[in-house]
């Protein structure tokens, strides 16, 4: 939903979604322009969302007790949340375009 939008508009755009995976999402993105920040990025307007995803991690597995001598398995899911930004080039199709 983020790709290929500038960092600003993702953020808008996350702001307003009900999920509470939006406000995880927010948060790194956040902390993306941040690190942008911090590593010297010239113009931090025009980052772009270049990739965003969310792949599996470990998860904590634990045994809860069941009657007559059972149990369930409980998995504690995590993941990991990616989120690279770059700054924006006009592709050779949006110059032909403009020419």
């Amino acid at each position: 939903m983020i790709r290929g939008k500038s960092a600003d508009e993702a953020l808008q755009l996350l702001r307003f979604l009900p999920n509470k995976s939006a406000r995880l999402m927010e948060k790194v993105v956040r902390s993306a322009l941040g690190n942008a920040e911090d590593r010297g990025a010239t113009d931090i307007e025009a980052l772009v969302v270049v990739e965003s995803r969310v792949d599996d991690a470990p998860m904590f597995k634990r045994i809860m007790p069941r009657a007559r001598g059972t149990a369930y398995p409980i998995k504690r899911r995590m993941a990991h949340i990616i989120v690279s930004l770059a700054e924006e080039q006009e592709s050779p199709n949006q110059e032909q375009a403009q020419a």
